[in-house]
């Protein structure tokens, strides 16, 4: 065919050399008269599809060549001038004929031009496909004509549309030395470049690029096998090295020239000789060997080669059928250090190349059928598909750095740096972000592994024994172990093995062992998928249940719900979570569940105790709760003034919800819990309480009493804080308007009364009804001795609240009336709990209510009225003996608030519960007296003197019920 002599040779000089150097090429003068030899019976079948496009092509050459126009495109290259008017001459080359030798289908093409780039060629396709008819030819509908028809173009051998011509620029400094094209035809993806040849300078893989013959381009090649032609126009194997076949035959990988040069100018070949021995399982050449593994070979390619490229070789070889020959080889030839190390800084540590082949070798065991049952289960679980074998095989070729020291913050509380091993693979290979991901936690969580999975063995080995910390073997334990680790927990365990086993060669067996047996307790207990397990309760249902704000607590609080329910696999509805920690508030007679444990024991010392250490607690006590014995030296007054609180109290402001988590614990405490948490619940509660501001005052004694609600008398005793709470609380009955705001006021003294008032039945208990009489009673003086029962020191320490908060109290704010209704509600019980002994109060009180009663003004609120008025109720019904004595002060204040509401004659709700409240307070007196006196005709004598008092008493309806 008169289209074969384009070949000319440009120069006689070089067509010798050509002829030299490979006895199987042609030179362009000879190639009209005969085409390249092969040996006999090679020769290639291709696909219906392969034939298809084998068409289409030529026929783009022939019209290329019979355009009048060559329409030539701006080139990066020059066209010499002996190829101008050349015939055009395509060639599949390289890894495409290499593979359809070996009967391996392959779905990339790389079609070589004598005569224009792959860009020019690839213009002209696309004009031929234009022309109407011509896609027809070839079962097309034309070219896509957008990003979407290109995306789905060519995807498969059915598809009729080619897809977009993509134009890819040259790029020395990407190693892309001449513009191509690359397109979808009919489900092959093809690349179109022009033959060339390379001339390499010594600080540079990047060569200088120009057209040449197939010879040029055949020697330019990596290997001899990846060199050879398939001729379109001939429909021939072309082999201008004249080694290709033989090599194939042989398994035998070399350079197509001297493999020193070879390298030197490319060291990239170094690590594609590797990859293509390792997917052949071809052997290398020994000549090639010896240089790849030549230190000025390992220093280009350290230089010379983007790391890119490098990562690229790798994943090819880790991806290839035979991974562990390619770390065998790496190994052997001294590579290992160029290829997997971090160029952007100096490592002050030489990985442990010894650990390599042990890691690699054990991974290549499980990863075959294993050798003993006990194996089974680490090889299933390791890598489940194939971006896990990979992540494994990297995980094995990072093991030499697995004690490499991280390096040192750059600077104090600075990000911690990157370990060694994660550095290594995103700048010695660049692997991906969720590949260093995987590494980085591999290498974090490392010990926590080993560890659990040591402790683990010793619990199964030994059930018996005492557990020291939290059980290795719990389901909750391991569970929530896997949801730290996260989804790569697999890959972080094989990291542990390796690790280990590249250590201790020898007790590769003892490890595995022990691995297996740990990872079967996972796979017993269902935990495979723990990570992924989807929470009962999320952060807002969970902060409702505890009536509290949701914040940065809630993380490590759904943590421990989740714990909880690892423990509790048959407990799959929500609302059970919920309701047992919403009840456990409400209902203290409610046993407490194991949820509410857990969090009350979480929030104690995870949450509230790490916020609450910034502040300065109270000198008072100790850190443990207990009364401080010795002095403590105190910094100058005001200092704290200055202080920020939301520095040094961090509970009042970003953290505020520490309040409310320290109060639903308190609400949902038992009395054991209690004890156990002494140290971590009572100086928190005495910092709060010590506030300056009114408020957290209040709230502070508020959570105080829950306190002593859940405290026994013993404890109370041991710790000697009872003092202490009282000296802290007792101050707060003084803070009163003038001084302190109204409001303020009523709120503190709503908490300080109920607070001393349950600190008295908790520290007045006969807790010491069991310890042996006092014999000595020198020293003791008549106080000591009158105070020698519980009973005795209860009595006086409500007297004294009495005194110094109620009477006092009214000294001085009785005018403000919600204060002096604040006063009397709290004043009810301590009637109650004085009993019969509050008879002593009755000449300061029963004046105090009988003013109150007959205020002018009491009918303007009358709130005050009605509170006043139960309190009465309250003293006849727990001081009656002493009734008949007081009746004449009681009557006084009853029937002038009865007469005062008649005068303002006003239908009013209020003023009517008030006269209710009235009759029943005369009954209850009748019932009270009516053993010592003749009450009735005293009644009389007094309608006698106003009969607007005949319904008070008893003209009128009177609950009969109070008074019984």
């Amino acid at each position: 065919m008169s289209m074969q002599s384009s070949d000319d040779s440009r120069s006689p000089k070089k067509q010798r050399l050509s002829s030299e150097l490979n006895p199987h090429s042609l030179s362009r003068e000879s190639h009209s008269a005969m085409s390249t030899p092969k040996p006999e019976g090679r020769s290639l079948e291709l696909t219906d599809t392969e034939s298809t496009l084998r068409r289409l092509l030529l026929d783009v050459a022939h019209y290329i060549d019979s355009s009048l126009s060559t329409g030539e495109a701006e080139s990066h290259v020059i066209l010499p001038e002996d190829l101008v008017k050349s015939k055009t001459i395509l060639r599949f080359t390289g890894g495409w004929v290499r593979d359809k030798l070996l009967s391996i289908n392959s779905h990339d093409i790389d079609v070589a031009i004598n005569k224009m780039t792959g860009y020019q060629f690839g213009l002209k396709m696309k004009e031929y496909l234009e022309i109407p008819g011509n896609p027809e030819k070839y079962g097309l509908q034309g070219i896509a004509s957008t990003d979407a028809q290109s995306a789905k173009a060519g995807a498969g051998d059915k598809s009729k549309v080619v897809g977009g011509l993509h134009k890819i620029e040259a790029n020395p400094e990407k190693s892309k030395h001449l513009e191509t094209v690359t397109t979808r035809v009919l489900g092959l993806d093809i690349d179109l470049v022009n033959l060339r040849k390379e001339t390499y300078t010594d600080d540079s893989r990047n060569p200088q690029m120009e057209f040449g013959t197939p010879e040029e381009d055949a020697l330019r090649r990596d290997a001899t096998v990846n060199a050879m032609f398939y001729n379109l126009n001939l429909s021939e194997i072309e082999d201008y090295t004249g080694k290709g076949f033989s090599d194939m035959e042989n398994k035998f990988i070399r350079t197509p020239l001297e493999p020193h040069q070879t390298f030197k100018d490319d060291p990239l070949r170094v690590l594609r000789l590797i990859r293509f021995a390792s997917r052949l399982d071809y052997t290398i050449d020994s000549e090639a060997e010896k240089s790849m593994g030549q230190q000025d070979i390992k220093d280009a390619l350290r230089a010379k080669i983007s790391r890119e490229r490098v990562g690229t070789e790798v994943e090819k070889m880790l991806k290839g059928p035979r991974p562990y020959f390619a770390l065998g080889l790496i190994e052997r030839l001294g590579l290992y250090s160029t290829i997997f190390t971090d160029p952007t800084h100096e490592v002050d540590y030489i990985p442990e190349l010894d650990r390599l082949k042990p890691a690699y070798s054990v991974l290549e065991s499980l990863s075959q059928p294993p050798k003993g049952v006990q194996y089974c289960i680490i090889s299933e679980t390791i890598a489940q598909n194939a971006d896990e074998e990979y992540i494994a095989l990297l995980l094995a070729a990072h093991i030499p750095w697995v004690d490499a020291p991280s390096p040192e913050p750059s600077k104090a509380r600075g990000k911690a740096p990157t370990p060694v091993p994660v550095s290594i693979a995103r700048e010695g290979i660049k692997a991906t972000n969720k590949i260093c991901d995987i590494i980085y936690a591999a290498v974090r969580n490392a010990d926590e592994i080993i560890g659990l999975k040591d402790r683990l063995v010793e619990r199964k080995k030994y059930p018996h024994r005492r557990v020291e910390g939290k059980d290795a073997s719990a389901r909750d334990v391991l569970g929530m172990a896997i949801r730290t680790w996260g989804a790569s927990w697999r890959s972080q365990v094989l990291w542990a093995i390796l690790a280990e086993v590249s250590a201790e060669p020898d007790k590769q067996d003892k490890i595995l062992d022990d691995y297996s047996q740990f990872l079967m307790e996972i796979e017993s207990l269902g935990l495979y998928e723990a990570y992924a397990l989807k929470p009962l309760v999320d952060g807002k249902t969970l902060a409702n249940a505890l009536s509290t704000k949701p914040g940065p607590w809630m993380k490590s609080a759904l943590d421990v719900v989740m714990a909880w329910q690892l423990r509790n696999p048959d407990r799959t509805n929500p609302q059970e979570a919920i309701e047992e920690v919403r009840l456990s508030q409400e209902n203290q007679e409610q046993k407490k569940g194991e949820l509410t444990k857990a969090l009350i024991h979480h929030f104690l010392g995870l949450t509230i105790r790490p916020i609450f250490a910034k502040t300065q607690h109270p000198t008072s006590v100790t850190q443990q709760g207990r009364k401080r014995t010795t002095e403590v030296l105190q910094g100058r007054f005001g200092d704290h003034l200055m202080d920020d609180d939301s520095q040094t109290k961090p509970w009042k402001g970003p953290d505020s919800y520490a309040l409310d988590l320290l109060e639903w614990v308190l609400r949902s405490l038992s009395d054991g819990e209690t004890e156990r948490n002494w140290g971590l619940l009572l100086p928190p509660l005495l910092t709060i309480v010590d506030d300056i501001d009114h408020s957290m005052k209040a709230r502070g004694c508020t959570m105080l009493k829950l306190l002593l609600g859940h405290t026994p008398p013993s404890l109370l005793a041991r710790t000697g804080v009872a003092d202490v709470i009282e000296e802290a609380v007792m101050p707060y009955l003084s803070y009163l308007p003038t001084l302190t705001p109204e409001d303020e006021s009523i709120a503190l003294l709503s908490a300080a009364y109920p607070t001393l008032l349950t600190l008295s039945r908790v520290r007045h208990l006969d807790i010491d009804s069991r310890r042996k009489p006092q014999r000595k009673t020198q020293n003791r003086t008549s106080e000591d001795i009158f105070l020698s029962t519980p009973k005795d020191r209860k009595i006086h320490f409500l007297d004294k609240i009495v005194r110094q908060g109620v009477l006092s109290g009214f000294a001085h704010a009785s005018s403000h009336v919600r204060v002096a209704e604040t006063l009397f509600k709290h004043l009810m019980p301590l009637i109650q709990e004085l009993d019969i002994e509050f008879v002593k109060h009755l000449k300061h009180v029963l004046p105090l209510i009988t003013e109150t009663l007959s205020n002018p003004f009491g009918a303007a609120y009358p709130p005050l009225l009605i509170v006043a008025t139960k309190t009465l109720q309250t003293v006849i019904l727990n001081c009656w003996p002493r009734m008949a004595f007081w009746r004449g002060e009681i009557l006084k204040g009853v029937t002038i608030c009865w007469l005062r509401i008649a005068e303002e004659n006003r239908s009013d709700a209020q003023l009517t519960a008030v006269e209710k409240e009235l009759q029943k307070t005369v009954q209850m007196l009748a019932a009270a007296v009516e053993q010592d006196i003749e009450i009735d005709s005293e009644f009389q004598q007094l309608v006698a003197a106003d009969e607007r008092l005949e319904r008070l008493f008893g003209g009128g309806e009177i609950e009969k019920s109070a008074a019984e």
